[in-house]
């Protein structure tokens, strides 16, 4: 499945740049820790920067997948725009892992299209916030699945 960039023309300000690096270090740890964040599972994402090259961590809320697999959105927020990670993840789907439940594991990413994104969403949006993200903005929300390597 390929990655389709859906930008819109309104949503919600999503910080970006040197504070959310900052964000990203303290949380992470925490999240290695804890499994959680904000009353959600969480996990670390870790990708390979499409125009740098070097890696960055994302802390993210998960979903369970219906075959063992991790379900994350591309909300930023509610923002008219994908948030960076998405960008790495398009562009290095077979370089990316994740910090879960105490274990470090590599895997590949594949959006979700048609029923199978239609399913997901079903779930995900059960959860107030993420419903909420969708409301802010007219891009569809990308759900990425992210798969054992």
């Amino acid at each position: 499945m390929s990655f389709e960039i859906s930008s819109g023309t309104r949503g919600a300000w999503a910080p970006k740049g040197p504070f959310v690096r900052i964000v990203n270090k303290v949380l992470a740890p925490m999240i290695r820790r804890k499994g959680q964040f904000g009353g959600m599972n969480a996990l670390v994402l870790t990708t390979v920067g499409r125009k740098s090259g070097q890696e960055r961590q994302s802390p993210l809320a998960w979903f369970p997948g219906p075959d063992g697999s991790w379900l994350i959105v591309a909300s930023a927020n509610g923002a008219a725009s994908n948030p960076g990670w998405y960008h790495n993840l398009r562009a290095n789907p077979d370089k990316a892992r994740i910090d879960v439940d105490g274990k470090t594991i590599e895997v590949r990413a594949q959006q979700l299209q048609g029923e199978e994104r239609a399913q997901a969403w079903a779930q995900i949006s059960k959860n107030e916030r993420f419903a909420g993200y969708q409301e802010k903005t007219d891009r569809q929300l990308p759900v990425i699945k992210l798969v054992r390597r």
